[in-house]
């Protein structure tokens, strides 16, 4: 993940704090398993959908694109569009959002009353009006894990949240980066610990297969330590990067990069994933269009489309 995304995804956690039910047995990697679906994150397009959102789903739904996944909500807004707006939307190009990502901070906690603030339930209830399966936090910010028990503490707010989700047939889930992996607490990887202190029947983990590399952690040994917790993942391959941005590599065309993108998607799929979230936020001097073309084809090869 790059610098720029990082970015993104803390105005948008600012922003955020200025401003038809499923069973729940869907979410149970035990029961029948969901049928596999392929969705893009419109971050990848972030200045297409800032410039022309109709414009950019149209395109992308031509492609052959028939799943979306925001990043973007602001004033109970989804790309400057109301849920029900953006619901027609989508519905009028054949397009649907399973999933989208929102920061779950600090602020969305009221300590003194126990609950979720008003902004935070709005989020949910709009996120319930999409149809959305998975309401996503893509970022922890650090003063939440600087101490142990500080973790500890927003991760049983993690659980609350999946407890809200659930009761409109949704699902909380947490996107992982690069941090995760390598720091520690107590003694004990940080993801190890977010793991083992969620609820999988309420909180779920969007594995981001490209975001872990940068910290020397392998998707495919993940996978098989927590079977079954990866309802989600964000389908990514990465190079080395030389630019000034950046953790030492960017994200590719799938692939063309070094993580063996299709061993850990089939891996995962045999493990329970039935949602694949294409991911590609650097592009080598193409268009973001272009390569999210060039990666639907390369799943379509894959036979997940």
């Amino acid at each position: 993940m790059n610098t720029s995304r990082r970015d993104f995804i803390k105005k948008s956690a600012v922003a955020m704090a200025g401003t038809s039910v499923l069973s729940s047995s869907l979410f149970s990697c035990s029961n029948a398993k969901a049928k596999e679906i392929v969705a893009v994150q419109l971050f990848c397009v972030r200045e297409d959908m800032t410039n022309d959102p109709l414009g950019t789903l149209t395109q992308l739904a031509e492609m052959g694109y028939k799943h979306v996944e925001h990043a973007n909500y602001e004033d109970r807004k989804f790309y400057g569009y109301s849920a029900s707006e953006f619901k027609k939307v989508l519905d009028d190009l054949g397009l649907d959002m399973p999933s989208g990502h929102t920061v779950l901070g600090k602020n969305h906690w009221d300590a003194t009353t126990n609950d979720f603030t008003d902004e935070w339930k709005y989020l949910v209830e709009d996120a319930g009006t999409m149809g959305q399966k998975f309401v996503v936090s893509p970022w922890l910010d650090e003063s939440i894990w600087a101490t142990y028990d500080g973790l500890m503490g927003f991760l049983e707010v993690f659980n609350k949240c999946g407890a809200l989700c659930q009761q409109s047939g949704m699902k909380f889930g947490y996107h992982n980066h690069a941090f995760e992996f390598s720091e520690k607490l107590n003694g004990e990887v940080m993801f190890d610990l977010m793991l083992k202190n969620t609820d999988p029947d309420k909180v779920g983990i969007q594995l981001d297969i490209g975001n872990m590399y940068i910290a020397g952690a392998k998707a495919k040994d993940i996978v098989l330590k927590y079977p079954g917790r990866f309802e989600t993942i964000h389908v990514k391959d990465m190079i080395e990067s030389h630019s000034d941005e950046g953790e030492g590599f960017e994200s590719t065309i799938l692939g063309a990069g070094l993580i063996g993108s299709q061993e850990v998607t089939d891996m995962s799929k045999e493990q329970g994933t039935w949602l694949f979230v294409i991911e590609q936020e650097s592009y080598q001097g193409k268009t973001p269009l272009d390569c999210m073309s060039e990666d639907l084809e390369v799943m379509n090869n894959w036979g997940y489309v």
